[in-house]
């Protein structure tokens, strides 16, 4: 029972977990081949940090990329970049490859492409490595209180 688990029973969110066999650096190609889902279903959680050093969470799908300078104008600061791997997990309270943005331990602003919007259900990590929860991305935005943003890089 991860954090993630707990707040989406408490959320009251219908999801369906899914187990897989994690592979060190094998990110979304793996748990799309693992789940037999498209990849672009399969969501990362991106723990980034502004200029000011102030996390934050980008929800991005598994195929694309993130525009930092995009983000970076979208949100009017100068530089966003990727969190440091134990930077990350301080922020998140997870390890990388298994951070889920439920249950995070420092509340930070999440962000997501908007075109997630345009699936039924979509896969994203349930807290630890090798575990994803497929959702409704419509049930990700509210409990998060997510903001839409276009700014992904094929």
């Amino acid at each position: 029972m991860t954090l993630a688990i707990r707040q989406l029973i408490a959320e009251k969110v219908a999801f369906t977990p899914h187990l897989y066999t994690y592979e060190e650096k094998g990110g979304t190609t793996v748990s799309a081949r693992e789940l037999q889902v498209d990849e672009h279903a399969v969501l990362k959680t991106l723990v980034m940090e502004d200029d000011q050093k102030q996390p934050l969470i980008v929800l991005m799908h598994g195929d694309r990329q993130v525009s930092t300078k995009e983000l970076a104008r979208h949100l009017k600061v100068k530089t966003i970049t990727p969190c440091k791997p134990e930077v990350a997990d301080r922020h998140s309270g997870y390890q990388v490859g298994g951070t889920s943005p439920f249950g995070t331990k420092k509340k930070m602003p999440v962000y997501f492409e908007e075109s997630i919007l345009l699936f039924d259900k979509v896969y994203i990590n349930g807290g630890k490595r090798g575990f994803l929860v497929g959702m409704n991305p419509q049930d990700i935005v509210r409990i998060l209180q997510a903001e839409p943003v276009h700014v992904a890089i094929v």
